[in-house]
C-alpha cells in the first residue's frame, strides 16, 4: 500500500513537470484552462467529483486568490498541495490567478447533500456555538463573515474538510491561519469533526 501510494505521487509529480508549464503558454483564457487542465481534478465548472480534490464553484476570488499565490509560493505545505498545486501553479502569474479567480467565482455552487440529521443538528450547534467546555470558539466567527478572505465552506466534500481539519490538527497544513484553525481543531473530538462537516456538506 505506502509502495503504490508513493508510485501515485511520483506519477503526480512527473505530470505536474509536463503540464505546469503549459499553463501560462495557453493565455489569458480562464476558461480554456479551467475547463481543460484544471478539470482533470476539480471538473470543468469547479464541481469536483472526487473528494480528494475541493470543489471551487462559487469560492470568493480573494480566498481562491490567496490560496494559489500560497501554493505558488510554497508557504501552504500540506501534503496534497505539495503533491499538486506546487507545480500546478509555479507558472502561473498573478493576472491568470485573478481570471481564474473571477471564472470560479461566477460558477453555480454545488448544492448540499443531505446527511445524517442527528450529525446534522450536532454540527450547526458546534458551528454557531462553539464548543464552550473544549475553549473551541464557533466557527461562524470567521465563516460567516463577509470578508472574501475565509474560504465558503458550505455544500463542500465532507471528506475533503474532514481531511483539513485533521491536517490543521497535526500541523501539517502550515499557512498564514494555521495557529487559528489548530487551535480550533486540536480541542475537537473526531465525531465532532465528523458533525461539524456533515452540517457544512448539508448546506
Amino acid at each position: 500500500m505506502k509502495g503504490g501510494l508513493v508510485a501515485q505521487i511520483a506519477l503526480v509529480a512527473l505530470a505536474v513537470t509536463i503540464i505546469a508549464p503549459s499553463l501560462e503558454a495557453q493565455g489569458p483564457d480562464a476558461r480554456q484552462m479551467a475547463t481543460g487542465i484544471c478539470a482533470s481534478c476539480h471538473g470543468p465548472t469547479g464541481k469536483s467529483v472526487s473528494s480528494a480534490f475541493p470543489k471551487l464553484a462559487g469560492q470568493t476570488k480573494e480566498y481562491f486568490v490567496a490560496q494559489m499565490k500560497a501554493f505558488r509560493d510554497r508557504t501552504r505545505a500540506d501534503p496534497m498541495a505539495q503533491a499538486f498545486m506546487w507545480g500546478m501553479s509555479s507558472q502561473l502569474s498573478d493576472d491568470t490567478i485573478a481570471q481564474l479567480a473571477d471564472y470560479y467565482s461566477k460558477q453555480k455552487a454545488a448544492p448540499g447533500k443531505p446527511g445524517d440529521p442527528k450529525l446534522v443538528r450536532a454540527g450547526e450547534i458546534i458551528f454557531k456555538d462553539g464548543i464552550p467546555s473544549a475553549k473551541v470558539e464557533a466557527c461562524s466567527t470567521c465563516h460567516t463573515l463577509n470578508t472574501g478572505v475565509t474560504p465558503i465552506l458550505t455544500g463542500q466534500h465532507p471528506e475533503y474538510l474532514l481531511k483539513q481539519l485533521a491536517l490543521f490538527n497535526l500541523k501539517l497544513r502550515l499557512e498564514a491561519n494555521s495557529p487559528e484553525m489548530h487551535a480550533v481543531s486540536v480541542g475537537m473530538t473526531f465525531d465532532q469533526m465528523v458533525a461539524v462537516v456533515t452540517y457544512l456538506a448539508s448546506r
